[in-house]
């Protein structure tokens, strides 16, 4: 007799070959409108399943997690982030929860780029201009932007996104310095700056690129305070996660003209933005879209099934996080 299928509740839809694998290997729960179910419908939809497949859009805290039924082995994470789950309360449930690095950071870095470039020759300005057929001159004083190309680049969080985005940005010549946890070996600086402390990085930024994980420590880590470090007309440029910035402290920046541009691909409270990043000429904005790529996004749901295959063959996960 053919052993049931481990029964797996999908909360987002998800790419059609990772789907496909989904339904050859298991037994899904799919979210075919892709519609953000209410915390309700997640425990409903776990206490008919082995595991969850969720996203960050989904957020477990530990009042969700404390509902979730006792014979769910799994919370299996489609992201490398995982600040929208409790990881504490999921352990002390004996959850097991995984995430999906390792395969984002080529597309992640790709935007970070993006986000440099767009914020500072004032891409967004310039397209809005054409679509609103209002481009009507040329002078040398027209649409007059930073350039980046040899400009210093300080990285917070030289992860695995920050490397690709250090090697990226030499591509343009860039001088790279960093702050980290700690400091990297010789061979993966690769010539870039170390400096112990974020207050000593600071003043170096001509550009600021954030890449470090929301944790408790890096809640709000780019506030007033820091700002005021940064050097006049500095670009800052957020890939990482909205809580790692205070929002009003950066819009209040780039409103008095203490920061010449920020390009943001995340944001507090997404997709619910504060109106007034929208506001701002000199923002370059998108809708946290750091691994919207077709192979990214293959990679990371393939990464999320190896992780529950591993699982449910009675195995250690090889990205548990709790």
């Amino acid at each position: 007799m053919t052993a049931a299928k481990p029964r797996i509740f999908v909360s987002r839809k998800l790419p059609q070959a990772v789907e496909e694998r989904l339904q050859r290997d298991y037994e899904p729960h799919f979210n075919p409108d892709d519609r953000l179910y209410s915390g309700d419908e997640l425990i409903a939809g776990a206490e008919q399943s082995d595991a969850l497949l969720i996203c960050h859009t989904e957020h477990l805290d530990a009042g969700l997690i404390e509902r979730l039924p006792g014979h769910l082995r799994a919370i299996a994470n489609f992201s490398v982030g995982v600040d929208h789950v409790d990881l504490t309360a999921a352990k002390a449930r004996g959850f097991v929860v995984t995430n999906t690095p390792d395969v984002l950071a080529d597309a992640t870095a790709e935007i970070a780029m993006l986000c440099m470039l767009g914020a500072a020759r004032r891409a967004s300005e310039g397209e809005r201009m054409i679509r609103a057929a209002e481009w009507n001159t040329w002078s040398p004083a027209f649409m007059v932007g930073t350039q980046v190309t040899g400009k210093t680049l300080g990285i917070v969080g030289m992860g695995r996104v920050g490397l690709v985005t250090a090697k990226r940005a030499r591509g343009f010549d860039m001088v790279i310095h960093y702050h980290n946890r700690q400091r990297l070996p010789s061979d993966l600086e690769a010539g870039a700056t170390y400096h112990e402390t974020l207050e000593d990085l600071l003043p170096h930024c001509e550009f600021l690129a954030l890449h470090c994980p929301a944790t408790a420590t890096t809640e709000g880590l780019l506030n007033s305070e820091r700002i005021a470090l940064l050097p006049d007309r500095a670009i800052v440029v957020n890939t990482a996660r909205g809580s790692v910035v205070d929002e009003q402290a950066l819009i209040d920046a780039l409103r008095l003209g203490k920061l010449g541009a920020a390009g943001l691909d995340v944001y507090r409270n997404e997709p619910h933005i504060d109106p007034a990043f929208a506001q701002l000429p000199n923002t370059f904005l998108l809708p946290h879209i750091g691994s919207a790529t077709r192979e990214t996004r293959d990679a990371m749901g393939f990464r999320a099934l190896d992780n529950l295959d591993a699982i449910f063959a009675g195995s250690e996960p090889g990205d548990r996080v709790a």
